[in-house]
């Protein structure tokens, strides 16, 4: 697949969340795409085209002919994000260990659809299902790897600042309004004493660097027992690094999860740091989710038992 279901980004982690459910929002289908393709990409337009059975909940996504992927956002926020991955993505490229979407070409706002929109390159694999990994220590040492080279590629002064890569104090109130809403379905009492316990922990002290912010199970993809590509860099930028040790709590099993934080060479306070974001996250998904997307309502979930079962905590 080129890209997949998203998780919710910075604008939605918060009290915009409710506010996005009334953004207007255009009929994206098959024809709407035929026609976009027909006047700004004439030489395709003769390709088979196919919606992309995802849970996407910030794009759309087509399959057109076997070598490309149409991605058209669903909201102004989203297709705001769009640029980051056209420019920096084919500079990024080259220092990764697998491969990234490559954008083909860059769409324009027409009558119909209001919003920038690309073509990308299709790259083939599955998406990864927690819980459900045939080598999950392969996996986290192949996730460790293309974070600490994606961190390893030094921020030239015009790299923008990361969308999800703030203070753990930023998201007090979305992350206690989330508890709130889950009394009765999680063990709130031990999510509250976690959070307070995070809070306390010492701001980070290392450089800012490259930051995907989204490493969940829908934006990666995997290849027999490996990892094949990783997908969806619209949150990307440059920050505190923490956030993309998402995966050792949204993907990996318990037993794995040393292997990802030894190979990242991460320190106790770091780590607690990067279990606060996926509790965190996972907290405002849930009740987002339940009902309008139940998968990635069942990865919060999966988050949330994950860490808030866990005794060395």
């Amino acid at each position: 697949m080129c890209a997949a279901a998203r998780t919710p980004d910075h604008l939605h982690d918060d009290d915009h969340l409710h506010d996005r459910l009334h953004d207007e929002e255009p009929t994206i289908d098959t024809s709407l795409v035929r026609r976009l393709i027909a006047a700004q990409f004439p030489q395709w337009k003769g390709l088979p085209l196919s919606s992309v059975g995802l849970t996407a909940t910030d794009n759309a996504m087509f399959r057109l002919g076997p070598e490309l992927a149409v991605r058209l956002p669903r909201a102004a926020w989203a297709a705001g994000n769009l640029g980051r991955e056209q420019y920096w993505l084919p500079r990024l490229a080259r220092h990764l260990p697998v491969p990234v979407p490559a954008p083909v070409g860059h769409g324009r706002p027409t009558v119909g659809y209001p919003w920038d929109w690309s073509v990308l390159r299709w790259l083939d694999g599955a998406t990864p299902a927690a819980g459900s990994l045939p080598n999950p220590v392969q996996l986290a040492h192949d996730l460790a790897e293309f974070v600490t080279r994606l961190r390893s590629v030094e921020p030239g002064p015009d790299a923008p600042a990361a969308l999800r890569a703030g203070p753990l104090a930023g998201r007090d109130a979305a992350t206690r309004a989330a508890i709130g809403r889950l009394r009765g379905v999680i063990d709130t009492e031990t999510a509250t004493a976690l959070w307070d316990k995070a809070l306390r922990l010492p701001e980070p002290a290392g450089p800012a660097r490259w930051v995907h912010g989204d490493l969940t199970p829908g934006n990666l993809l995997v290849t027999g027992q490996r990892l094949s590509a990783v997908l969806d860099f619209g949150l990307l930028g440059v920050g505190d690094p923490t956030v993309d040790l998402l995966p050792a709590w949204s993907l990996l099993p318990a037993t794995a999860r040393p292997a990802f934080r030894t190979a990242l060479a991460v320190d106790d306070a770091t780590w607690e740091r990067g279990r606060a974001w996926a509790l965190s996250l996972a907290l405002v998904q849930l009740p987002y989710y339940r009902t309008t997307n139940p998968p990635l309502a069942a990865n919060a979930r999966y988050v949330v038992k994950e860490i808030l079962s866990d005794r060395s905590v």
